[in-house]
């Protein structure tokens, strides 16, 4: 049979172990700051009907959805529905369909977290995934739902990020409704209101002296709109506060979404602020408007300080109905969302995150002498029982190699035992170190050496991944 070359998809990331600790240990971490916050889990199938994905996005959405089909074709007895089925794109559409199924069996407002692999049918770029994670989470209401929720993101995302201890970060927040309210003002009609929300929404990628010709070109404003637009954003005020006086203050307000849109951001900040998030970690920053139409009042967006460039790291908004194309009630929500395997690929690049181990163990027990396998087995045991990650070295090597394999693998601990110190009832525990210093072996006594490891990796910090 002739041999097919081992070769990676492109789009289809794969991460060494080393990477896929840390990867691991971060979905474990941003669940546990999701429960933290009262978020409960679900899962949704990774298949789904044709026509729930394209409920939302339409014909860009249909561009990158993989359908799917068995490789034979369709067999006897298989069903037919089969053909119109196709992988999820995101977590969002599901999560519609997913509420309308169950409506009558949850309880409102639901709020719910999902960790799931999304596929995605688009160019394979630098960032640019077509398998990835997504961790998401919302809350969403019964025919309402209190700004609080939308404050509620925020604290979150403060949450998370500060686990993962990546680096300071700062969270924007605005509200749709301020700029589409400024854009009316000024005569704007809809249509060109919203593509004009999706290039204001990435000038970032731009020089401020680029802006106004930048929304010129690719928009329909006129050039004295965008002086008044791109003048808005350099009016407001240093703080929070600042900002808000402003934004009461401005001309603007007199259309409704403008005021409505300066009022509900002024609830949510407030409130940004009680449930602990300092305001060194946010600001209102009106260029925020996120490209994606169904958002309709606040939104976020996530930014690692000193790493701009990679993008937002977590962003979201607030969407008036999840489920208008499954079901007559109106169902407003307010979402978060981290692409984390994007997330992980940039910080792994820029060397934010260093990846210290390719393995969760922290001791290798070494095996001098097949005769003593059963002492070795044991000793192992106990470590595990004492939750502490061990592995037995069980091939027949020399003791430096079996060290340099430690060392390889970033196994921190190991342990000596031979006929000598088995005699006297001890071990040795060695700490390993690139040069294999003797200085760094201590002599355990067998009952204690679970106490004793423990011990040790909590003076060493070593107890949990780091990067």
């Amino acid at each position: 049979m002739a041999k097919s070359a081992p070769l990676p998809i492109s789009g289809f990331i794969e991460f060494l172990p080393e990477q896929q600790l840390i990867l691991q240990e971060f979905i474990r971490r941003i669940r546990a700051a999701y429960e933290l916050h009262g978020f409960s889990p679900i899962e949704t199938p990774a298949v789904e009907r044709v026509e729930v994905l394209t409920s939302k996005g339409g014909e860009a959405a249909e561009r990158e959805i993989y359908a799917i089909s068995r490789l034979l074709g369709q067999q006897d007895g298989a069903e037919a529905t089969d053909a119109n089925l196709a992988l999820h794109f995101d977590l969002t559409v599901p999560l519609a369909r997913y509420v309308a199924s169950y409506a009558s069996q949850l309880s409102f407002p639901f709020r719910r977290y999902q960790i799931q692999k999304v596929w995605r049918g688009e160019r394979a770029q630098a960032g640019r995934f077509r398998e990835f994670y997504q961790c998401d989470i919302d809350i969403i209401g019964r025919e309402q739902l209190s700004l609080l929720a939308d404050a509620e993101m925020p604290a979150v995302i403060y949450d998370v990020f500060r686990s993962l201890a990546i680096g300071e970060f700062i969270i924007r927040i605005s509200n749709r409704k301020i700029l589409q309210g400024l854009l009316r003002h000024y005569g704007v009609d809809r249509d060109a209101s919203a593509a004009g929300l999706r290039v204001i929404d990435k000038l970032d990628r731009h020089p401020p002296a680029d802006w106004n010709k930048v929304l010129v070109a690719q928009t329909t404003l006129s050039p004295e709109v965008v002086e008044h637009v791109t003048g808005f954003f350099f009016g407001t005020g240093a703080t929070t506060g600042e900002t808000l006086q402003w934004l009461n203050d401005h001309d603007a307000n007199a259309d409704k979404d403008f005021a409505l849109g300066v009022e509900e951001l002024g609830v949510v900040v407030k409130a940004v602020g009680e449930l602990g998030v300092p305001e060194t970690h946010f600001k209102i920053d009106l260029r925020l408007a996120r490209g994606l139409d169904y958002y309709t009042g606040t939104v976020f967006e996530t930014l690692l300080v000193g790493h701009e460039a990679i993008g937002s790291i977590c962003s979201g908004g607030r969407y008036d109905d999840l489920t208008g194309f499954f079901a007559d009630e109106r169902l407003p929500g307010v979402g978060i969302s981290i692409g984390l395997t994007r997330l992980m690929a940039q910080l792994l690049d820029k060397n934010i995150v260093k990846p210290r181990a390719s393995t969760p163990a922290k001791v290798l027990v070494t095996s001098l002498d097949k005769k003593h396998l059963p002492d070795y087995l044991k000793i192992a045991n106990a470590l595990r029982s004492a939750n502490i990650a061990t592995e037995v070295f069980t091939e027949e090597a020399r003791l430096g190699k079996q060290l340099k394999y430690a060392l390889r693998k970033g196994i921190p601990l190991v342990i000596i035992a031979g006929d000598q110190e088995l005699s006297q009832g001890q071990v040795q525990l060695k700490y390993l170190t690139e040069d294999f210093a003797q200085k760094d072996v201590e002599e355990i006594p067998l009952p204690e050496i679970a106490a004793r490891v423990t011990e040790k990796l909590r003076v060493l910090g070593l107890c949990g991944i780091a990067w």
